[in-house]
Formats: C-alpha cells, sequence, structure tokens
C-alpha cells in the first residue's frame, strides 16, 4: 500500500506560537493534525511540531504541564519532529547566548545561537533552497530568528543564508526523523516543508509497520 494513503495523526505543540497556522498547513499536507498540551495527548500522535514563539517561554510551559520529559522521550524513541524558529531552540542539543540553565527537548545534534539575526526589528524575508525540495526558493520569513552555529556529523545540511552579513548560515537542518528551520514556512502559505516532514511521518509509520508484521511473522515460526 502506497504511504500516500496514510493520514498520519501529527500534534503541534500549543503552549505558545503560531500553533492554528502549522494545524493549518498540516491539514492541507493530508494529516490529521492536533494541538497537544499534555503527556497523554503527546501519547497520541505519530509526529510532533514546535512552532514558532517565545523559547524561554515555551520551555517553562512545558516543564509546568508535565511535557518536557515526555517529549524528551518520543524523540529518544524516535518519534519524528519539526521545530520552527523556538522549535529549533528546543531541539537544539546545545544552546548560545541562552539564559542560564534554559532546557531544552534535545534531539538534534547542534548548536543554535538564540536570536541571532536580531531584534524584532530586525526580522525579514529571504529566498532559501532547501536540499530535497523541489520548486525554487523558498520565501522564509525570519522573525527573531536563531541560526545554527555548528552541526555534528550525522545532521544534514538542509538550507543556508545567501548573500548579506550572514551568508552562509546555516537555518535548515535534518538528523534522521527531526527537522528544524529557523524560519517560519507556515507563515507565507508555502507548504513544502510541512509536505516533507509529512512524508517523513507516513515513512516513520511505514517502518514501524515492516517492523511489527516481522515481530508476528517471527512469533508464528
Amino acid at each position: 500500500m502506497s504511504t500516500d494513503s496514510v493520514r498520519p495523526v501529527i500534534g503541534v505543540l500549543a503552549l505558545q506560537g503560531d500553533v492554528r497556522e502549522h494545524v493549518a498547513a498540516l491539514q492541507a499536507e493530508g494529516a490529521d493534525a492536533r494541538s497537544v498540551r499534555r503527556p497523554e495527548e503527546l501519547a497520541d500522535v505519530d509526529g510532533i511540531v514546535l512552532p514558532g514563539g517565545e523559547s524561554t517561554t515555551i520551555a517553562r510551559l512545558a516543564g509546568r504541564f508535565g511535557l518536557l520529559e515526555p517529549l524528551r522521550e518520543a524523540l529518544r524513541a524516535g518519534l519524528p519532529a519539526y521545530g520552527t524558529c523556538a522549535g529549533m531552540i528546543l531541539l537544539a542539543d546545545r544552546l548560545v547566548d541562552a539564559p542560564p540553565g534554559q532546557p531544552t527537548v534535545g534531539g538534534l545534534d547542534v548548536t543554535v545561537r538564540r536570536n541571532a539575526f536580531g531584534r524584532q526589528v530586525d526580522s525579514f524575508e529571504s529566498g532559501v533552497d532547501l536540499a530535497g525540495i523541489g520548486g525554487g526558493s523558498l520565501q522564509a520569513v525570519f522573525i527573531r530568528a536563531p541560526w545554527v552555529e555548528e552541526a555534528g556529523p550525522g545532521v544534514e545540511v538542509l538550507g543556508r543564508v545567501v548573500g548579506g552579513a550572514a551568508d552562509g548560515r546555516i537555518v535548515a537542518v535534518r538528523q534522521g526523523n527531526v527537522v528544524a528551520t529557523s524560519f517560519h514556512p507556515e507563515l507565507t502559505g508555502d507548504r513544502r516543508v510541512h509536505a516533507l516532514f509529512v512524508d517523513i511521518v507516513r515513512a516513520h509509520l511505514a517502518e514501524q509497520a515492516g517492523a511489527d508484521a516481522g515481530n508476528e511473522r517471527g512469533k508464528s515460526t
């Protein structure tokens, strides 16, 4: 059976940030998208989106709602995740220019610099080419955005800034089932990154189904 017919359940962490825009983009790409605020809701999803917003606020609320450790455990177990802007910060294993003790979920072997492009008034749009995504450049919206200072050997760099003072800075990465972008594709109407993530979730579900079938065959012999 083609994985295109699978309608995965993808959660959007709904503690703060641009949740509705992600839900709409995921639904348009064939996912059953829903808000996640509690551990029991996280347990029912096939993938999770960590949206933009304020990373310290989201991390604090995730701790208050008892979600930080369940999120860490889920990602360690292979749950696909996509983080935009603040979501990239939350998925990073290491941070630069972060408040002392700011927690992250982790899952990406990267060092991320918070507010790397400047303050809110320095927000901008720029075309970004992403590896593995056809159709030309994406018009990327950067709002108090981070960038990746350093990526580990298992991390695929999907996109970099071209031109200007930040030329060459990494703004999109993937490590296995985890994707992160510095920018906000949910704000532009260009759903190609969301389509990529939905495909990642579908592929993960297919792998799980194959493994489960193999285990059942092993029990019957």
